[in-house]
């Protein structure tokens, strides 16, 4: 048996299923390797399939004591951004799913989320706060010009004046720009965009799908110029790979009218640090094994720390630097912390057949 080279345009470099749920292992063999061989010598481009989701509800809620948030909102399983680092990968295994290639091809949409958010603001006892928008995958992920369901919610939110927080790595949230604008002047939205580097080839291989990074600081301009609070994220921050852009990240986002800035280190929970393994030996098997002690040293000689606070925190001589280095660098370009203030006494529940409640 031989396994498949990995595709053209995409992060993961394989796509093997998830052991943790005992599933049989899956590869090509030669016969079906030959049969896919195009004129090149090659396999063919990895097709994005989706499939439709019939959600029973919408809203996701959870009681982590190290989020800033108690609710979120994921319209789609999946992300085609192939992002190699991204901590979301694991949970195509539930679906007896690969979370390498299916995880960045083989997607899942939610048609009715729309439909859901209002039956479920409108539900009794209903309490708001805010709703976040791109914690598990990408909210503007390429299928969002087919589906429009991001722009579907954010037309629910702004209806029932409902404060919504959205993080992406993508300038498609420009196309959302004229909710955005008028959610923000009722502080009701703020938006984080995410630069890992400023290395468009980089950027590639990290993240394959992605809007480049100067779109997406051309996207955080945009915003702030309409309006919007917008915030950075660096992160996650790779080891040896893309800590040298820090502090040019931070001037080009402040330049262009953030708020504030966040850093977020790498995680490779469960089935991503092999992933990241494979793909570190792929594109950068000099320093392999240097990222991965580093890694290592940030969490306690493991890959990855599940506990609470831990998981968030990194510790050591590394992770006190980095810290050093965003502080001083914030300070110089004076940048807040990543800290939306949203409001939430102007909500208006909604009624299931679509009308607004009187009272």
């Amino acid at each position: 048996m031989v396994s498949s080279p990995p595709p053209r345009g995409r992060g993961a470099q394989s796509g093997a299923l998830s052991t943790r749920f005992a599933l049989p292992g899956r590869e090509a063999d030669g016969d079906w390797l030959d049969a896919l061989e195009d004129v090149d010598g090659g396999p063919p481009p990895l097709r994005t399939t989706v499939t439709e989701e019939a959600a029973r509800k919408i809203i996701s809620r959870n009681k982590s004591p190290d989020v800033p948030f108690d609710r979120s909102i994921n319209a789609y399983r999946g992300c085609e951004h192939g992002c190699i680092y991204c901590y979301a990968r694991p949970t195509h295994a539930y679906l007896d799913l690969s979370p390498g290639l299916d995880f960045e091809s083989r997607l899942f949409a939610k048609p009715e989320a729309a439909r859901l958010l209002r039956r479920e603001l409108s539900a009794r006892g209903y309490s708001p706060a805010p709703i976040a928008m791109g914690t598990n995958t990408d909210p503007y992920q390429p299928i969002e010009a087919r589906y429009r369901l991001t722009r579907q919610i954010l037309e629910v939110c702004l209806e029932t004046r409902h404060p919504v927080t959205i993080t992406t790595k993508s300038d498609r949230v420009l196309h959302d720009l004229d909710l955005l604008a008028e959610l923000a002047q009722r502080r009701l939205t703020a938006v984080a965009i995410s630069v890992t580097s400023l290395d468009a080839r980089l950027s590639r291989l990290l993240e394959p799908r992605a809007a480049s990074p100067f779109k997406r600081l051309d996207a955080i301009e945009k915003l702030s110029a309409a309006g919007v609070p917008v915030w950075v994220n660096v992160s996650p921050i790779v080891p040896a790979i893309t800590e040298e852009w820090i502090e040019r990240i931070l001037e080009e986002a402040a330049a262009r009218g953030v708020r504030g800035a966040s850093w977020i280190m790498l995680r490779l929970p469960h089935e991503v640090a092999p992933l990241f393994r494979e793909w570190l030996e792929a594109h950068f098997p000099d320093r392999a094994d240097k990222v991965m002690h580093i890694v290592q040293s940030l969490r306690g000689g493991a890959d990855y720390q599940s506990d609470f606070f831990t998981r968030m925190k990194p510790q050591g001589v590394w992770a006190d630097l980095i810290r050093a280095r965003f502080r001083i660098a914030k300070a110089r370009l004076g940048l807040g912390d990543h800290r939306a203030d949203l409001d939430i006494t102007q909500f208006r529940p909604p009624r299931r057949d679509g009308q607004m409640a009187l009272f």
